[in-house]
């Protein structure tokens, strides 16, 4: 089978373990990123398996019609990024594991290591140490304060585990039906939307992007913070209202962000005004990208392959496809 690889940035795909599932298949992989449709149907004209990694690639109708030999579409986790009713209407299977009962630990740990660093200046610091100014000001301890995760999920219940490990009281805010297991789990939930803004230290965002959370934060949820507050943001740029959280920070609430995603990726623009702000920590979506996770993820997208291959499609996400 002709398999295509898009976005494999570092030529990381062919260096896992898991690769070796592959072994047979007439495999190419792309290690740039590129989503002008002429390109990437001359790219993909006899691909019949294509691997997407997340959602680095759009695939819409304008060029699923253009691939006559697709039949699948392997990938891990949520697709706002695929076309799925195109997909069926051409014949497409379209697989995707929700990796049920396993948080990506791999985005817990990043969240973490932006919420130390945005608390105590590191990156800021470190630019002050090399243009020989020793000391920039002085940041901010952790324990004893308010960490507010918005989202029940399995990445939110890890973040918030770091978080109690370090001496924090824990707050969740989520919909209805999550802040009633939080509850029955013993967490402390607020009693409004308001109060959980205004009450928290530290607000990291952990929900899928879905209509129903598309730009679930709003200005007048960022007026409600702290002006010593910290929002961190390793899920989606969209759970934000457009253009909120950068007027939130020139008006001080909240006083902090720390940022792995936007609103369009890769984001090489170096004027992006998230890049000119002191009190902003901005990184690349690294959140997923370990080796270990790759390893896992992978597993799980060529195994799909694999039970194409042998008339047995898993993790379907468009079942009147079988």
């Amino acid at each position: 089978m002709k398999i295509t690889i898009l976005d494999d940035y570092f030529d990381t795909v062919r260096t896992l373990g898991c690769f070796e599932k592959l072994k047979g298949h007439d495999v190419t992989i792309w290690n740039d990123h590129v989503q002008d449709v002429d390109e990437l149907a001359e790219r993909l004209k006899d691909t019949e398996a294509l691997v997407l990694i997340r959602e680095r690639t759009h695939i819409r109708a304008p060029l699923l019609d253009r691939l006559p030999r697709l039949k699948l579409i392997s990938q891990r986790s949520v697709f706002p990024h695929i076309d799925v009713e195109d997909c069926t209407r051409l014949g497409v299977i379209v697989s995707s594991s929700q990796h049920p009962g396993t948080p990506s630990y791999a985005t817990a740990e990043l969240t973490w290591g932006l919420v130390i660093a945005a608390m105590r200046q590191i990156p800021q610091q470190m630019e002050s140490l090399k243009a020989g100014t020793w000391q920039i000001g002085v940041g901010n301890t952790l324990r004893g304060r308010t960490l507010g995760v918005f989202g029940y999920g399995r990445i939110g219940r890890a973040v918030a585990a770091y978080g109690e490990a370090f001496g924090m009281n824990i707050m969740f805010w989520a919909s209805e039906e999550s802040r009633a297991r939080a509850k029955e789990d013993g967490f402390a939930t607020a009693a409004s939307k308001t109060d959980f803004f205004a009450q928290c230290d530290v607000i990291s965002l952990h929900l899928r992007l879905y209509d129903s959370t598309r730009y679930i934060v709003t200005a007048d949820d960022l007026s409600h913070m702290k002006p010593t507050a910290l929002l961190v943001n390793t899920s989606r740029a969209q759970l934000i209202e457009p253009g909120a959280l950068v007027q939130g920070l020139r008006d001080g609430r909240p006083g902090m962000a720390a940022v792995d995603v936007y609103e369009d990726e890769p984001m090489r623009d170096t004027e992006h005004p998230l890049l000119q702000m002191d009190n902003v920590v901005c990184t690349p979506h690294l959140g997923y990208v370990t080796r270990e996770e790759y390893e896992m993820q992978f597993t799980d997208i060529f195994d799909q392959i694999i039970a194409y291959q042998d008339g047995a499609p898993s993790n379907v996400i468009n079942p009147e496809m079988l």
